[in-house]
């Protein structure tokens, strides 16, 4: 398949903070790819250098095969959707939308109706003629998405665009972004710290760390199969075993995660005390002490619950206890 975006041994350094550190990255044509990690990781700088907005100190860039090295941001294929919507507020709807035909050149009624035709696509048919101040949160993130996908960008980067909004929200705008992105057939690199949004929509996902890339794969991967404590401990709620509880428990003198959903409460296997429990609606969550180690369970709603105090024994599917690499 056709690498939309490829990153070759690219590194940005801002004085001796290397922000981005000797990356390589290939984002294929018409893949939703995520970018996760903390604050200060790196991956809002990748978005920038495809953006342009930013260069790199060294290596290279290329967007559909083409370096981007000397290419400005206004002729890059690409356009950018903000966090905080940049939305120009004495602006009605239609002609937020239309700002970059018009930057361009197009004339008025062509850009009218593309961008009437862009906002039906975000569903807000009707709202061309509002003031952004009109509009609920959700809504100026769409009509956001909408001022990026008039101009047809190659790649749509979306930097952060949810997390404005509530809960609720954010969770029906992450169905609405990856039937859109299904629908056009375009390349999203979206850039995310929320973990569930990543897994949620993307199709590949690459977690960041200080500047670099420390595992890149399908959501799936990246939950069930993490290569480092790093990624097993970011990305969802995960039991970190050091090396040596993993030997007693038969698995190899390695680092290990073990998710708290895959852990059963038995009449045999690992004795552990109950430490605390909290009450999570669906689930409960237990805190367990295993002879010092603390690890996690949860106890789906309406199975029987152990007092705080008691003595349990768990048990697991072996492939759950998932061994990381020596080292790691």
């Amino acid at each position: 398949m056709k690498a939309a975006v490829e990153f070759s041994r690219v590194a940005r350094h801002f004085g001796a903070v290397r922000a981005v550190d000797d990356v390589d990255l290939s984002i294929a044509e018409g893949e939703f790819f995520a970018m996760l990690g903390p604050s200060g990781s790196g991956k809002t700088t990748c978005l920038r250098l495809i953006a342009g907005f930013d260069r790199p100190t060294s290596g290279d860039i290329a967007i559909f095969g083409q370096s981007m090295g000397n290419v400005p941001p206004y002729r890059r294929p690409v356009n950018t959707v903000f966090q905080d919507y940049a939305l120009f507020p004495h602006l009605n709807v239609r002609d937020n939308v239309a700002y970059g035909l018009m930057i361009v050149g197009q004339n008025k009624k062509a850009r009218r109706q593309a961008a009437d035709e862009a906002l039906e696509l975000v569903a807000l048919p009707g709202f061309g003629d509002r003031k952004p101040s009109q509009l609920s949160g959700g809504q100026r993130q769409r009509v956001a998405l909408a001022r990026a996908l008039v101009m047809k960008p190659k790649v749509l980067l979306l930097d952060e665009p949810l997390g404005a909004l509530d809960l609720k929200l954010r969770e029906a705008m992450q169905d609405e972004l990856k039937n859109l992105q299904r629908h056009l057939g375009i390349t999203f690199v979206f850039v995310t710290h929320d973990q569930g949004e990543a897994l949620s929509m993307a199709d590949r996902v690459a977690v960041f760390n200080e500047g670099r890339i420390v595992q890149a794969g399908t959501p799936h991967d990246i939950y069930y199969r993490p290569e480092t404590p790093f990624v097993a401990d970011f990305v969802g709620s995960s039991n970190l075993l050091q090396p040596d509880l993993t030997e007693r428990l038969g698995g190899g003198r390695v680092h290990a995660a073990l998710r708290p959903e895959a852990i059963r409460l038995t009449e045999q296997g690992h004795a552990a005390q109950v430490v605390s429990q909290a009450f999570l609606g669906t689930a409960t969550r237990l805190t367990l002490d295993m002879d010092g180690h603390r690890l996690t369970a949860l106890v789906p709603k309406g199975d029987a619950l152990p007092a705080v105090g008691d003595t349990v024994h768990l048990e697991w599917a072996p492939g759950d206890l998932h061994l990381m690499k020596a080292g790691a």
